[in-house]
């Protein structure tokens, strides 16, 4: 008994003194992201080996949904980084006054320069409806407007490709598109939370095409064998995402968050983008892309409203979509 009470005491010490050394930095992100098959589980095994730390990720919706939530939180939030905002949330957050300035220096492969000193890029892609290749699909938003082809988005409250959307019809028609989204509102079938459900709904078969990315038949290539999907190719061009990382200025960790996003931009975290997010690499890996990226459409156009321009027309983009879909 003496011997037994003795090693109890010895283990609940050292098991204290383990919990009280082992740092814990939380990401909040969004729900793909953490998913069994998306990057979290690898990206966290990665970081882990080499930080002594405990990664947590926490689960937040889809993209739009995080800054809500860090809003809310305000300074109280429990969170370190937020991964998963876009350039058209950026300025939002930055005005927030809750994001502090990154210090990493780095040279990035992204279709546009990068000089944001309070978000870090971590992959890109373009926006873009999937669909099966049997499929005979427009070319353009006015001849999807004047179709009668069944469209699944995403809702532009909680999901940044929804909120892409909105920016890609903006960009490409500026005073016009309330115009297109009246067209465009017969052809919706259904507008989901985030990107999961949507894409769940095509693949079920609910809709002709699923706003996606460019990159994502990619997905059903290299991990299904199934080369049936595409992306249709838009005349006006295509809407390009940026997605971000940005450290909290309240974080109780600084100097971990600050390692975590030198870590996300290293080939640890950047080799696994590819083939779990289904986007690109914000920096390329050294052993390259995976072989079905060579034949995903490439746009002739690439679209892109600035960090500021994006904040100025989300509202009014936001009242042009309501007002079309409400009718």
């Amino acid at each position: 008994m003496k011997h037994l009470a003795y090693a109890t005491g010895v283990f609940a010490t050292l098991a204290g003194a383990s919990f009280a050394e082992t740092p814990e930095l939380t990401v909040y992100t969004y729900d793909s992201f953490v998913s069994e098959w998306g990057p979290g589980p690898k990206v966290e095994a990665a970081f882990e080996a080499q930080c002594g730390c405990d990664l947590k990720f926490v689960s937040a919706g889809d993209g739009a949904a995080l800054l809500s939530r860090i809003r809310l939180e305000g300074a109280r939030s429990e969170a370190d980084v937020v991964l998963g905002l876009d350039t058209n949330l950026t300025a939002a957050a930055a005005e927030s006054g809750l994001f502090a300035p990154h210090g990493v220096t780095a040279e990035f492969d992204l279709p546009v320069a990068w000089d944001d000193d309070v978000f870090l890029p971590y992959d890109w892609g373009y926006f873009a409806f999937v669909h099966n290749k049997s499929f005979d699909a427009p070319s353009s938003f006015m001849a999807l407007a004047e179709s009668d082809v069944k469209i699944l988005i995403q809702d532009p409250r909680s999901s940044t490709p929804g909120l892409g959307l909105l920016m890609w019809v903006k960009a490409a028609y500026g005073d016009k598109s309330a115009a297109v989204w009246e067209g465009l509102a017969d052809n919706i079938v259904t507008v989901s939370k985030g990107w999961s459900e949507a894409y769940g709904l095509f693949l079920e078969g609910e809709a002709d095409m699923v706003l996606s990315y460019t990159t994502s038949p990619a997905y059903h290539l290299i991990a299904e064998d199934d080369a049936s999907k595409t992306t249709a190719k838009f005349e006006e061009g295509h809407y390009l995402q940026v997605e971000v990382a940005g450290k909290l200025a309240s974080s109780d960790q600084p100097e971990l968050a600050d390692a975590f996003l030198k870590f996300m931009l290293s080939d640890g975290f950047q080799e696994v983008i590819p083939t779990t997010n289904w986007m690109y690499p914000a920096v390329t890996p050294d052993a390259g892309l995976a072989e079905g990226f060579a034949g995903m459409m490439k746009p002739e156009r690439t679209l892109l409203l600035s960090a500021k321009e994006a904040a100025d027309v989300r509202a009014g983009a936001l009242e042009e979509w309501r007002a079309a879909l409400s009718q």
